[in-house]
């Protein structure tokens, strides 16, 4: 059984599994390889409690009726604003599930609470980022409705680029 909450950033217990999970996010492959600096570890919950527009949501999950409750999965959004449509979006950021859950269908449940936030928050769309090689998590996204981002289809599709300022 899996229960997807909105993150309390001043909650230790919430801050505490954000940061576990997002570092087994960033030592996986998919997330780099790297482990999270000792820096971002201790800083990270209260940037994300500051920032106007940020949230976040863990899927906890118990492997029996007497287990204790585990965080398995984490999704970090951020507001960002349309200008084609006057409106705020909100950009899913981060999506991780622990090894052991994923194929579980944890990243849907997490989407579906994603997405009621962003509702009622007035948005008008979600917008993420994906590895072309990280095809479960492709198709666990197409299978929620997301898809390549196109204008024009003679123009292609847009690409995420970046450019490291430090």
């Amino acid at each position: 059984m899996v229960d997807v909450r909105v993150v309390d950033y001043a909650n230790p217990r919430d801050a505490q599994a954000l940061v576990t999970l997002l570092d087994a996010y960033a030592r996986d492959p998919a997330g780099g390889g790297e482990p999270l600096a000792p820096e971002v570890k201790a800083c990270l919950p209260q940037a994300l409690r500051q920032r106007q527009g940020a949230f976040s949501v863990i899927a906890w999950a118990r492997d029996g009726a007497d287990a204790e409750e585990l965080p398995v999965g984490l999704i970090n959004c951020l507001e960002g604003f349309s200008t084609f449509a006057c409106r705020l979006l909100v950009n899913v950021h981060d999506v991780a599930v622990l090894q052991a859950w994923r194929g579980r269908r944890v990243t849907q449940q997490m989407l579906a609470v994603v997405e009621r936030v962003a509702r009622e928050r007035g948005a008008c769309k979600l917008t993420l980022e994906v590895l072309q090689g990280n095809l479960p998590a492709v198709r666990a996204y197409e299978r929620e409705g997301f898809a390549g981002y196109t204008l024009d289809p003679a123009m292609g599709q847009a690409q995420f680029m970046q450019k490291w300022l430090d």
